[in-house]
């Protein structure tokens, strides 16, 4: 099932699984125009009203009143183990704090030419946003490596309170 929910950094496309309490298990959060964005396929069933929880954490998120996602993820069996592993240290950035490619591969316990393979995983985040890989910034800095592209990732930085300038 999926819904499109409007926001500043446009119409997302929220994609899930249905839980038991009738919402959903959100498992992909992408932006138009992102590298590698989810695109609706024949047979997902429209529904929006599914996505209400979502849509209620968007809006709260975006208006600068909540920081941390607490419903349910359906990512089980999503990416590789070593994608899994990068994803889950980008899941404890909190908000408002950002920091860099090496420092993530240090917690997943690699170096040298494994930043490289880290800042190919978090390139891979299915949850813009939601999972916060725009927390993750270039040593020198800089914005680098964000899938929707610089000016959103500067965008939610900056709603963060967290743009290092």
């Amino acid at each position: 099932m999926y819904a499109r929910i409007d926001g500043p950094l446009g119409g997302m496309l929220v994609v899930g699984e249905e839980a038991a309490d009738g919402f959903v298990a959100l498992a992909s959060l992408s932006l138009p125009g992102q590298k590698g964005a989810v695109a609706v396929r024949e047979g997902w069933r429209h529904a929006p009203e599914a996505f209400a929880r979502v849509a209620e954490w968007l809006g709260d998120y975006f208006a600068g009143r909540v920081g941390v996602f607490g419903l349910p993820l359906a990512s089980e069996g999503v990416g590789t183990p070593f994608q899994r592993r990068v994803w889950r240290v980008l899941d404890d950035i909190p908000y408002g704090v950002t920091t860099t490619y090496g420092e993530v591969a240090a917690r997943v316990g690699v170096s040298g030419a494994g930043v490289r393979a880290v800042g190919t995983a978090v390139g891979r985040n299915p949850l813009l946003v939601v999972r916060p890989c725009h927390r993750v910034i270039g040593a020198d800095g800089s914005l680098r490596g964000y899938a929707a592209g610089p000016e959103r990732k500067e965008l939610l930085l900056g709603l963060e309170g967290a743009l290092v300038r």
